[in-house]
């Protein structure tokens, strides 16, 4: 899918762009990312809805999203579009994730290393302006959101 672009919050534009649609269809969009890997850009959109996300969703949303993403034109390069659910291990990335699923188990994964360790496992205890506080087995501790590679739930047992 080719398409040339008028600048600003590529993300944002989408995002306008396509969150009626999902809503006609009982869905609601989860994240939309942009991403670069190798020479080649990626326009990902998860979907979801209660009860979850199949292929049917994704087919239909994507066909759907297709003539007016062309219309609107925002984004400046060829790139592929991928549909998808946020699967079960889904990774919180906007606030009101976060605000969502305090009190569920989660993996966090730190930039930088704390005390020799870079993830962790536990409790979403809280989130507030951009400070994740998660419960540890042995303690826990509070980090801003900036310092994070990752946080996605743990819904697997170890």
């Amino acid at each position: 899918m080719a398409s040339k672009g008028k600048g600003g919050n590529t993300v944002a534009a989408v995002w306008e762009i396509v969150a009626p649609i999902a809503e006609e269809l009982g869905l609601s969009i989860w994240d939309i990312r942009f991403q670069k890997e190798g020479v080649s850009w990626y326009l990902r959109i998860f979907i979801d809805k209660e009860g979850g996300v199949g292929i049917t969703d994704c087919e239909n949303f994507s066909r759907a999203v297709d003539a007016p993403l062309d219309e609107a034109d925002p984004i400046e390069q060829s790139y592929y579009l991928e549909v998808s659910s946020p699967g079960v291990e889904r990774q919180l990335t906007r606030d009101e994730h976060f605000k969502q699923y305090i009190g569920e188990k989660i993996i966090l994964r730190l930039i930088r290393p704390k005390d020799g360790e870079r993830e962790f496992r536990g409790i979403l205890e809280d989130y507030d302006s951009g400070l994740i506080t998660v419960s540890l087995e042995d303690g826990g501790f509070s980090v801003d959101k900036k310092e994070v590679s990752f946080v996605k739930l743990d819904d697997f047992e170890m």
